[in-house]
């Protein structure tokens, strides 16, 4: 039997960006993770703000190198890696220099949400994709925590169906309290097509509010896990009545157990159905 391989894709880790609940989280779990025997990789996006001087970020040139079309653009994917030595847990991340050197998150000094958000989720989500099958590396659970990582789901479930590092992946959301108020590109249904997904899998996409592309990442997620301790009261609701398993909220000193033994629910339940 496998000893498990998690992935985990936050769009949050601390110490890299401020300290928040989903940093924190996108810190502590996969060592409590890997601590349990399991084997771990996690990704998260290489925001402007990030001192890579300060966290020793540098290039890995192997797995770099490869250009991502998006709206009939090309954008090279480069791929970074860090290590918090005290977890002995490495951090690799996607960068580039269209969407991720601007010194801020998601929004501009002046709080305007950036127009490209849209194409800085579909180029974190497919980098993400991408690198893991230059590692040639199966994960047997994606963990996906925040909704920059919310096309991961559909990536996986359509557009990398059929190749066998993903055939078996489970997929896990993790629903916070990470709602923005605007809409994103009205083209977003366009852009994030790839062989494999149709005009049905991007119906929730043609209206991009941060509900909307979070039903979406539920609709193609294995099971889900309330993340923090209020979320969407509409999100909370679809995601009660989606039929998946659904993990409540667990308190910092629980949540690393919790967590671990849903995934491992989850592999059991597709080994006795199939």
């Amino acid at each position: 039997m496998s000893k498990g391989r998690i992935l985990f894709v936050t769009q949050e880790i601390t110490p890299y960006l401020k300290e928040s609940h989903m940093a924190n989280i996108g810190r502590y779990l996969p060592q409590g993770i890997q601590e349990t025997g399991k084997e771990i990789r996690t990704f998260m996006p290489r925001f402007g703000n990030i001192n890579e001087r300060r966290n020793q970020l540098h290039e890995v040139i192997r797995l770099s190198g490869m250009n991502l079309i998006i709206n009939d653009q090309d954008h090279p994917l480069i791929i970074k890696v860090a290590s918090i030595q005290s977890a002995r847990m490495q951090i690799y991340f996607i960068d580039n220099e269209d969407y991720f050197q601007r010194k801020a998150v998601f929004a501009d000094k002046s709080n305007v949400f950036y127009d490209d958000n849209d194409e800085r989720v579909i180029f974190f989500s497919r980098g993400v994709i991408e690198t893991v099958k230059k590692l040639s590396w199966s994960p047997e659970v994606i963990h996906c925590h925040g909704w920059m990582t919310s096309l991961i789901p559909l990536y996986i479930k359509k557009a990398v169906k059929d190749n066998p590092l993903f055939a078996d992946t489970k997929i896990v959301i993790s629903l916070y309290d990470d709602d923005f108020k605007e809409t994103m590109n009205k083209d977003f249904a366009t852009k994030i097509k790839l062989p494999g997904i149709t005009a049905k899998d991007t119906k929730q996409y043609k209206t991009p509010t941060y509900v909307n592309v979070m039903k979406a990442a539920i609709d193609f997620s294995d099971g889900i896990i309330l993340g923090s301790e209020t979320i969407n009261k509409e999100l909370l609701t679809y995601a009660q009545n989606s039929g998946k398993p659904l993990l409540s909220f667990q308190t910092k000193e629980k949540y690393i157990g919790a967590y671990a033994k849903f995934y491992d629910e989850l592999l059991i339940t597709e080994t006795v159905v199939s």
